[in-house]
This record gives structure tokens, sequence and C-alpha cells, in this order.
């Protein structure tokens, strides 16, 4: 019986042939923490009785969740994180370089065919390469970073497929808002995806992440993407190890396959408060916003920071709105400044703050304020997650972002895309 790429990758890990509902103790390839869980993993690295690490170079400490800091406290815990990186050899990323899932794909951290953890539910944005990584709690982290290994359940894979054309102002942050309504916010859940077809095909590597970031907004432990020829060219010279890349067998079991013909969808919006009460923006244009926020492990790459120009080249930002920038890493900001986004967005009223996550945290930048609307390239819209829970989150493409900015209420991007 074939395998799915899952249950490839728990077998190479676990150093036996496995498959889907086996109970495995498998070698982690990557471990990552962010700075809203590392303390954590780290004080329970201690009650466990932690002497080493089993790899320092295959445990990486990013800060990025609450960057700069916004609180003297929080800056007691950036410390403890430095002290602990420099102590056992651990990588550290600092202030301002940005987000987690960012930076272990750019910076080559991640290959095809790596078991990979990270105390971040949006770890699982790195199967877009080809990669199992799903995201645990700071306890599993500690452990693996004395130990180098966890146990896992070997999920069942569901197969999407994505047939058709997108239709042009339709991104790939439509399509899974689209897919979470369609299979809801815990309809793969403890399931890995499998997405392909031809719209995967034809995706570039940024809009790819955006659909595997998601994957466990439907309740998914990973989204996997074989890798093909774009995977390869943009891993050429960043991948920091060799790897082999993994794919499904042709007679692979799967728990169900869904089918999906892309060439009449629309943009789409998530309304408050879950990611699966999702419509098209034609249903929803005219809700007025107070905020747009573009930015965070989903949509604040370069892809999405151009469209965003490319929309509010010329125009200005509705003055009942606050329009609010984070690129994903520092890299990222230097292209948009390279390329002139940022004066673009900037003349227009936009308002960049530091690579990283930004607003969508709820923290420090861009709490809302009561009973404000805000639409957001977030991947999340419960009440609070930005920080106040009397605000309404709305999500929508970078596109749909920028053209809702500056018409100060929700618009369908179509009209200012030629």
């Amino acid at each position: 019986m074939g395998k799915t790429i899952s249950e490839k990758i728990f077998s190479t890990k676990a150093g036996s042939p496995v498959q889907a509902g086996d109970l495995v103790i498998a070698q982690v390839d990557m471990a990552m923490g962010q700075d809203g869980t590392t303390p954590l993993a780290i004080r329970s690295f201690e009650d466990m009785g932690g002497k080493s690490v089993f790899d320092p170079s295959r445990i990486i400490f990013i800060i990025d969740h609450n960057a700069p800091s916004p609180l003297e406290a929080v800056s007691h815990l950036h410390d403890l994180m430095r002290q602990f990186a420099t102590q056992y050899g651990v990588r550290l990323f600092d202030v301002g370089c940005g987000v987690c899932h960012e930076l272990m794909m750019a910076q080559g951290l991640v290959v095809p065919g790596d078991l990979v953890i990270g105390a971040d539910s949006h770890t699982c944005t790195y199967g877009a390469i080809g990669a199992f990584s799903t995201g645990v709690g700071s306890t599993e982290l500690a452990a693996v970073m004395i130990s180098g290994k966890l146990w896992f359940k070997v999920p069942e894979t569901i197969r999407v497929i994505l047939n058709g054309t997108l239709p042009r102002g339709v991104f790939s942050k439509d399509i899974i808002l689209y897919l979470a309504g369609q299979i809801g916010a815990d309809g793969a859940t403890y399931q890995a995806v499998e997405f392909s077809g031809p719209v995967i095909d034809r995706m570039e590597m940024d809009e790819r992440f955006t659909i595997s970031n998601m994957a466990v907004e439907i309740g998914a432990k990973a989204g996997l993407m074989a890798p093909d020829y774009k995977t390869l060219a943009w891993l050429k010279n960043r991948a920091r190890r060799p790897y082999q890349s993994v794919y499904p067998d042709p007679d692979a079991m799967y728990q169900s396959t869904r089918t999906f013909d892309c060439s009449g969808l629309v943009p789409h919006v998530a309304l408050p408060h879950r990611v699966d009460t999702v419509k098209p923006v034609d249903e929803v244009a005219d809700v007025p916003i107070r905020e747009a926020f573009l930015g965070t492990c989903t949509n604040g790459r370069a892809v999405d920071i151009e469209i965003a120009a490319r929309i509010l080249r010329g125009k200005v930002v509705h003055p009942d709105v606050r329009f609010i920038i984070a690129p994903a890493s520092r890299e990222i900001f230097l292209t948009a400044l390279e390329k002139g986004w940022v004066e673009t967005i900037v003349t227009a009223g936009g308002v960049f703050v530091s690579p990283g996550c930004g607003p969508c945290v709820g923290t420090h930048q861009g709490v809302p304020g009561d009973e404000w609307n805000v639409i957001s390239t977030a991947n999340r819209n419960f009440k609070g997650r930005m920080g106040n829970n009397k605000a309404a989150i709305y999500l929508a493409s970078p596109a749909t972002v920028a053209a809702s900015a500056l018409a100060g209420k929700i618009s369908d991007p179509r009209k200012y895309l030629g």
C-alpha cells in the first residue's frame, strides 16, 4: 500500500515503516520558539533537569511577537531568551529580523523532507516546501531541546485538489478563506492536508505559503505541498543542508479527496469572529472600517506589499482609516524600500511598523478601539485577537485590505486593478 507525504516523512524520522494512526517517537530536524512561548519552554527545560541541548544548530529562537518590547516585564523575558541562547549556542533572531515563520524558510533553516516542530501554531507554513511542520506547546519544545525527539500520532491525510484558473483580482488568500468556509474550522482536525492541482502548480512560493499557513485554521496538523521546480529554484540559494524531496505514492491512501474548481472564485472575506464564516466580498461590501492591517506570517511578504502599492499609487487612504503595514522580515522591508513601494504607501497615508508580528498579536502595536471594524490579512479573527474584545476583525487578501483602506469600507479590489 502506498504512502502519503506525511507517512513517508514519519517513516524516515521514526526509523521504520509507519502508517496513519501509528504512535511513533520521531527524530526532529528543527525546533523553533518565539518570544511568546520560549520563556515557558526555558523554565520547563530547567524543571526537566536539562543540562544541554541536543544540537544547538537545530534549535532557533525568534523575538517577533512583542518586538520591540512594549513592557519592562517583556524585556526581562527577551533577555531570558538571549541569555539561554548564549549559554547553549542556540541561534537567536532578535528584534526587527522578522516573523518566525518567514525567517525559518527564507533563511534556509527548513528543507523538504524535514520534520519540524515550533512553539507556534502556524508552524504548518513550512509544509509549502514539502516539510512536515506542526505547532506544539512550550513543554514539548523543552523536551525536544533536551532529547531531539518527540512522540506523534501519524495523521491521516486529506487531499485537496485545486483545478481551474484564478480570475483577475483573486489571490491565494481568497482560496484558503473559501476552503475554510467549505471545510470548516474543525473539518481537518488532527489530519494533514496535501494541496495540489493546476492552481497550486501556477502559484509562486510566496502565494503557496499563504495556503499552508492557514491549514491549521481548518484544524489540520500540517498543510503540505509536494516540491516542484519552483520549490527547488526557491531553495537553491537558501537551503543550508542537503535534502531529499518527498512525494506521495500514486496509490497512497487518503482519508478523503476534495476537488474544487477555482475558475469562478471571487474575492472572499471571513467575518467576525470565526475564520470559517466566509462570504464573497460583494455580500459584505460597504461595512465601514476604522483600521486596515497588512502583514503577519500569512501575508506580510513582498508580493503582498507590492499589490497594496499598486492599488494605493496616486491615491489617499480614507481619513477615517489607520492603514498599518508590518513587513514579514527586514529583507522584505528593504526590498519594498528599493522598489519604491514604501514611499508609495506612506505617501498615500499608510504607516509601517517594525518587521514582525505587529498588530496581529494584540499586545502592543495597532490595538483597535471599541466597536472598530478592522480588515486584516492575518489568519485569525476571534474576539480579542488584536487586543480588544470589543472590536471586530474581518480577514481578506492584501488587495481587498488595500482597497478597503482607500474606500473606508470593505471593498472589492477588482475595481482598482487594471
